[in-house]
């Protein structure tokens, strides 16, 4: 039943039995209803919730995402302004979804561009397997609004109706990233269907990401839409005393001042030093995940950050060592939002944006191309904790169909011509022109 069960629910899918987006469905032959727009397809296949993934595997993916944080990282800080903030996890996961469906030099140019260092059949069993730990952090712990501790990872898939995807492609993201085929109606129902996506975002982060695709990014020939969603809300392991904070002084990279509220504390931190750099890290409540802060000296931002990579990182990390901090932190709020084409084309894949695309293990055929990559996020700090929320959306169209060479009519003999009026076809000149 497992391989029919799938193929019967998507051809029916398929055939596009609903063509409205508030329309009822259809009875199909058997009295039930059958899925049509707004419906989910599941794959027969369940995610797997306790995949095998060596341990070499699992350091593979973390030390290739963090390679890629850093990389997309130094291209945003040169060519954004002031604040910023992403979630490059996010970004990875809707990306190695779509990665599932690459082949030839598309892949070859994703899997170098993003640091994906494992065989396709090893590494989206390694995401599973990361997303699956994450899922189990905070037990217990308090989220920064008094309510418990949150990290939610959560992705769906978004389909044209009457579009084939192939059910190999939509097993591999049900069984490793728990998406579901949602068939929705880009060609008939553009606009209604860029408001359901964006509220399924909104309602996964809490209302934090709202509008994740703006007007006009989806079109008529979009046929997929792949999203990721990840929201965050935890409690501080020792939370700053809102008494304690003051308006203080803030340099900013022209050497001016500011003025802010600063948090203060004291009590026992990770902490690190190197040349011309402090780090800080503060666990949050369950001290499974924290901040890290890097700190280098006034006058030395903008060289370190040119340098920072994920080996200077992690070597950082291993030199954490606990001891007594007095902390003063600015408290911050701050939303960012990207368009990840050219920043993901220039570190590498620029193969997917175009006609030369290969994306045929998603549907079989040269059909589809990447035509954007959204990236919103939303982060809060203060006494309290911290909340963040960040959703990244893939969005892949047809491509136009080869248009036939012109016809070319070349008027350069003697020939007759009219004038008349369209609507009536009324002549109302006739003419020769023999010697023009």
């Amino acid at each position: 039943m497992k391989g029919k069960l799938w193929r019967i629910l998507l051809i029916v899918a398929m055939l596009g039995v609903t063509m409205g987006c508030n329309g009822p469905a259809k009875e199909n032959p058997s009295g039930g209803k059958a899925p049509g727009v707004g419906s989910v397809v599941q794959s027969d296949k369940e995610r797997k919730s306790a995949p095998e993934v060596p341990t070499s595997d699992m350091d593979a993916l973390v030390a290739g995402n963090s390679a890629f944080a850093f990389d997309l990282y130094r291209f945003l800080a040169g060519e954004t302004e002031g604040n910023f903030f992403y979630s490059p996890y996010s970004i990875s996961q809707a990306l190695a979804m779509t990665y599932a469906g690459a082949r030839g030099e598309t892949e070859t140019q994703m899997g170098n561009a993003l640091h994906f260092t494992l065989a396709q059949e090893q590494l989206h069993p390694a995401f599973n397997g990361l997303d699956l730990a994450l899922a189990q952090r905070g037990e217990g712990a308090q989220g920064k609004d008094g309510e418990g501790f949150r990290l939610h990872i959560v992705n769906a898939i978004w389909g044209q109706a009457n579009y084939t995807f192939l059910p190999e492609f939509l097993d591999v993201l049900a069984e490793n990233y728990g998406a579901g085929l949602r068939i929705v109606d880009f060609i008939e129902a553009t606009e209604a269907t860029r408001v359901m996506i964006n509220d399924w975002v909104s309602e996964q982060t809490e209302g934090r990401i709202k509008d994740l695709i703006p007007q006009g990014a989806l079109n008529t020939l979009t046929r997929l839409v792949l999203t990721n969603a990840i929201y965050f809300n935890a409690a501080w392991a020792k939370s700053f005393e809102e008494t304690q904070t003051q308006d203080g002084a803030f340099t900013l990279l022209d050497g001016s001042e500011v003025t802010v509220p600063l948090m203060w504390q004291q009590t026992s931190l990770g902490y690190a030093e190197q040349a011309g750099l402090q780090v800080v890290e503060l666990p949050y409540d369950g001290h499974e995940l924290s901040m890290v802060i890097l700190l280098p000296e006034i006058g030395q931002f903008e060289a370190y950050e040119r340098s920072l990579d994920a080996a200077q990182v992690a070597s950082l990390m291993q030199s954490l060592n606990y001891q007594e901090i007095a902390l003063t932190l600015p408290k911050f709020k701050m939303e960012s939002e990207f368009s990840l084409v050219k920043a993901l084309s220039e570190l590498g894949m620029p193969v997917a944006f175009g006609a030369a695309a290969d994306f045929s293990g998603m549907d079989g055929t040269h059909e589809l191309f990447i035509s954007d990559v959204i990236h919103k996020s939303f982060v809060d700090v203060d006494e309290a904790g911290t909340e963040a929320a960040a959703a990244t959306a893939v969005v892949m169209e047809a491509k136009m169909a080869a248009s036939e060479p012109p016809l070319e009519v070349r008027v350069d003999h003697p020939f007759l011509f009219l004038i008349r009026d369209m609507q009536t076809g009324a002549i109302l000149f006739v003419g020769r022109v023999v010697n023009p």
